[in-house]
């Protein structure tokens, strides 16, 4: 794992359950209500579109972008935290 932030090793350390998507790196207020406004609510419902695009960065990063309109950095950020959650968890 690179460097990552509190809120990263809090989500990768355990099982998702019903954590909101704002649990997930790279997601905060905003980009959490324009998720939500998308019909993810929840952080494993981005989990099952991580995991249709097959855990490809460039996918994933691009498909965020056009959904949310976040940055490069804050949708990188939210796949190394769903991938680095993939190795511990699946």
């Amino acid at each position: 794992m690179s460097s990552t932030t509190q809120k990263h090793r809090n989500f990768v350390a355990e099982p998702m359950g019903e954590k909101p998507v704002t649990d997930l790196a790279g997601i905060a207020d905003v980009l959490g209500k324009r998720l939500v406004s998308h019909g993810f609510d929840r952080a494993y419902i981005v989990l099952g579109q991580f995991l249709v695009l097959k855990k490809d960065k460039e996918l994933f990063v691009g498909w965020l972008q056009d959904l949310i309109h976040c940055n490069v950095m804050q949708a990188s950020n939210c796949w190394q935290c769903l991938n680095d959650w993939c190795s511990e968890f699946l």
